[in-house]
């Protein structure tokens, strides 16, 4: 299939939530090939090399490689990785309705990419998944308006916000809850052109779907959310937003696989290990 072909078919795709792909969709990666880590635009099954990465202007180099022959990595490499808690109604339950979206951080240590092992750790007794939409953001954004904070997000992702439960409710912050390494999986691929605010959010354990809903029903918004944070922390290109999870989540064990889905974006797959 041509470029030309490729353009056409997206222009009318429909994936799983019934939206439409727009025909200015762009998917990043990372990957790593031969011993090199590069960014690139994927086209099909062809990736095109980046002398950079996108949200940091990097342009084609004319080095294209098959996605089979590639490892992916997490597109992103943030400096800073914020959350939001509680961010669907099903999610919420019966807590108090948070006038501002309620954010926490995790660590970049947590950020890890497809197909890498969630690691288990020694003492935990109750690790649940929580499928996310990922905002990646594109240039210095300090006490932006809401009305402007798209302009500030280069592009969005999946992402798997890995939670302690034990932990997060009985340590003093989320620290160990939500910031151990390898607790967030992020990828497999930054997309521009989406509707972040009408995309479809699951979750799959061990092929079972245990979480299903649009981003439509985010109490806080997404723009809302990126203007907030803002304000007191100035987001850079690439740091990373997630943005909320809904639904009930449960534990996971050693040896399960945890499948997370973004409509438009593709699935993020990991497997739990010791």
């Amino acid at each position: 299939m041509t470029r030309m072909q490729r353009s056409a078919l997206l222009a009318v795709l429909l994936v799983a939530g019934g939206n439409v792909i727009a025909e200015d969709t762009v998917r990043y990666v990372r990957y790593a090939h031969e011993d090199t880590v590069s960014y690139g635009v994927q086209e099909g099954d062809t990736i095109r090399q980046l002398s950079a990465a996108p949200y940091l202007g990097g342009t084609t180099t004319g080095v294209s490689v098959a996605l089979a022959d590639v490892q992916l990595l997490a597109p992103a490499e943030p400096s800073k990785v914020f959350a939001v808690g509680y961010n669907y109604d099903s999610h919420r339950g019966d807590r108090v309705l948070p006038p501002h979206p309620p954010i926490f951080l995790k660590l970049p240590t947590t950020i890890i990419g497809p197909g890498a092992d969630i690691v288990y750790p020694d003492g935990a007794t109750d690790v649940h998944y929580e499928a996310e939409l990922v905002v990646v953001i594109g240039k210095t954004a300090s006490k932006v308006s809401v009305e402007d904070a798209s302009d500030y997000i280069f592009g969005i992702t999946a992402g798997n916000d890995v939670s302690e439960r034990n932990w997060q409710a009985n340590d003093l912050q989320w620290f160990r809850g939500k910031a151990t390494d390898t607790f967030g999986p992020l990828g497999p691929a930054i997309v521009t052109g989406l509707d972040y605010k009408n995309l479809l959010v699951q979750s799959r354990l061990n092929g079972k779907v245990m979480q299903s809903q649009s981003t439509r029903d985010h109490i806080h918004d997404i723009d809302a959310i990126v203007s907030f944070i803002s304000q007191t922390s100035t987001l850079y290109p690439g740091d990373v937003i997630y943005t909320g999870t809904p639904g009930s989540t449960s534990a996971m064990q050693p040896g399960d696989i945890i499948e997370i889905e973004v409509e438009g974006v593709g699935v993020l797959r990991n497997q739990i290990a010791r």
